[in-house]
């Protein structure tokens, strides 16, 4: 009876030291965990975050989808081409190798996930979470500046405290022997005012960015799931578009829930081999996906700046005006000042609208939109337009239209999703302001070495007319230095527009050619599709070299 309870007590005692030291452990794990957080995530500029996050996050969807079983036995992609479709997902460029039928619905829904985390409205939010992570929290900042210097004497740290505090400033007020007590109590009100003011100021801040974060999460939900129900329904109960997805054994939530992830990340990738040709006559589908592109890219702030206005009209109208009235000092790209947001509107939709005038002059009674009746022809037309400022969704063999139209095209590729008229003094005023802030976090040698957006795109052209130049002789039409210019600017602006490639334009015929529905760059060798991930990687960061290049001077 003694041995047991000895037992016991010993059990007891084991059992106790072992929880004590598996409780030290967790606690010694987090705090590593913690310290690595603050001291590297927090400090790193975002630029190394996201170079590292895009790599990081696409050799992951290489490796699952490399797992995974594709639909077709008969064939399996290689593994190039799965390692440059897991970038073109993460990095929302939508260029393809191979064709997007031959993914299973697992593949499908990886490549979904990728679209998802690798947007820009995704991205974006996470990064205004590790800025306000930098912020302190305004409950410590309080209980921090509560212990405030006595005036005739030294008031002891608080022991519980011994680090962190925040130290306004070094006020040096003589003995109370040569001023009276009034002005003791004056300078001691100054004090606390000025602490108080400071910190209501930052905690509002604080606010403003945790309700801005918010706002963005919101908004990023009631797209998805707004778009997953229009799309779902509308497929539902048109018997047309139901029937394509029958015949292609796609799940109609599974392209529902893909199509419009793609949609809102501006990525383009669509579950069928033709994207959206074979639903060009399914106007009603195109009116949902055109909204869905404006609201996750070229309209994106100026939606975001009305959703904080609206909600600042029930609920946080503090923190609503603050980050109304002070968007430059909250530092978030897609909140743009008032005039910016504003302009912005009018800008894109005069694009769309140059854009829908030439092709339907130029190309209405082309070949792309044979067999459309007029109505059908103009929401076409608006589709196209619209989906060239970086989404890349296509309702048309881009090949076949007007030169022009292409150039065109190229153009609105080419041009920043942002890109706005405003008047001069307003622009200087805003990127003396940008280049001023981007100067202090760069070195002046690397600002220097750094080239523009267009010396990066000749250089990659330059490169894959290389890679490639056996090719451009031997088959000269399909080969084109246009068509490599659009491929090239396609996916540096990661869009996914591309001319594709046919055997009816090949010189000599040859009967073991068979024309595929996938990119331009799908018949490309291996060094020009790695030349290509790479263009997909730089477009992705280009946010990052908006100002590159102001070294050279053209005189």
């Amino acid at each position: 009876m003694i041995s047991a309870s000895f037992v016991g007590k010993r059990l007891h005692r084991l059992c106790t030291c072992l929880s004590f030291k598996l409780e030290c452990l967790g606690r010694s794990i987090w705090f590593l965990v913690s310290s690595f957080y603050r001291l590297v995530v927090l400090r790193v500029n975002p630029f190394w975050i996201q170079l590292c996050y895009f790599p990081c996050l696409s050799f992951q969807g290489f490796l699952v989808l490399k797992a995974l079983k594709p639909r077709t036995h008969s064939f399996r992609p290689r593994n190039l081409d799965l390692l440059f479709t897991s970038v073109s997902a993460a990095t929302v460029s939508s260029m393809s190798t191979v064709e997007m039928e031959v993914f299973s619905n697992n593949q499908l829904l990886i490549l979904t996930l990728l679209m998802f985390v690798g947007g820009e409205v995704f991205t974006s939010m996470v990064e205004l979470h590790l800025r306000r992570s930098k912020l302190e929290n305004p409950w410590i900042a309080e209980n921090k500046i509560d212990s405030v210097t006595s005036i005739n004497g030294s008031a002891p740290l608080s022991p519980g405290k011994p680090f962190g505090q925040v130290e306004l400033r070094v006020v040096t007020v003589p003995s109370t022997d040569k001023y009276s007590k009034l002005e003791t109590e004056q300078v001691q009100r100054q004090i606390e005012g000025q602490t108080e003011s400071l910190s209501t100021s930052e905690s509002l801040k604080y606010r403003s960015i945790k309700f801005l974060g918010f706002v963005v999460m919101g908004y990023l939900v009631v797209v998805h799931v707004v778009g997953v129900a229009l799309m779902s329904a509308y497929i539902a109960l048109v018997s047309s578009a139901r029937d394509v997805l029958k015949q292609k054994g796609l799940k109609l939530f599974t392209f529902s829930l893909f199509t419009t992830v793609s949609t809102f990340a501006s990525c383009g990738f669509v579950p069928t081999n033709e994207n959206m040709i074979v639903f060009s006559s399914n106007s009603g589908l195109l009116l949902i996906i055109i909204p869905q592109v404006l609201l996750g890219n070229t309209l994106f702030p100026s939606c975001l700046r009305l959703s904080i206005w609206t909600l600042g009209k029930f609920f946080n109208k503090a923190e609503s005006n603050y980050l109304l009235m002070n968007a430059r000092e909250i530092g978030f790209l897609h909140l743009l000042p008032s005039l910016h947001s504003t302009l912005l509107v009018p800008t894109v939709l005069g694009f769309i609208l140059i854009q829908f005038t030439l092709l339907c002059s130029m190309d209405w009674n082309s070949e792309g939109l044979n067999g459309l009746n007029s109505y059908q022809k103009i929401i076409g037309a608006l589709f196209q337009s619209v989906n060239s400022r970086h989404t890349g969704e296509t309702i048309v063999d881009i090949s076949i239209l007007s030169p022009a139209i292409l150039v065109l095209f190229v153009v609105m590729m080419y041009l920043p999703p942002y890109t706005s008229f405003l008047p001069i003094e307003d622009y200087e005023q805003s990127s003396q302001t940008c280049s001023g802030r981007r100067r202090r976090k760069r070195g002046k040698i690397v600002e220097n070495l750094i080239f523009s957006q267009l010396s990066y795109l000749v250089i990659f052209i330059i490169l894959i007319c290389i890679t490639e130049r056996k090719k451009m002789k031997d088959d000269p039409l399909n080969f084109t230095v246009l068509n490599i210019v659009i491929e090239v600017i396609s996916a540096y602006g990661n869009v996914g527009f591309t001319a594709g490639y046919s055997c009816e334009r090949l010189m000599k015929p040859d009967s073991s050619c068979q024309s595929k529905w996938f990119g331009f760059s799908g018949k490309w060798s291996d060094e020009g599709k790695i030349i290509l991930i790479f263009a997909m990687f730089f477009g992705r960061l280009k946010k990052f070299n908006m100002d590159g290049g102001r070294a050279w001077k053209l005189l």
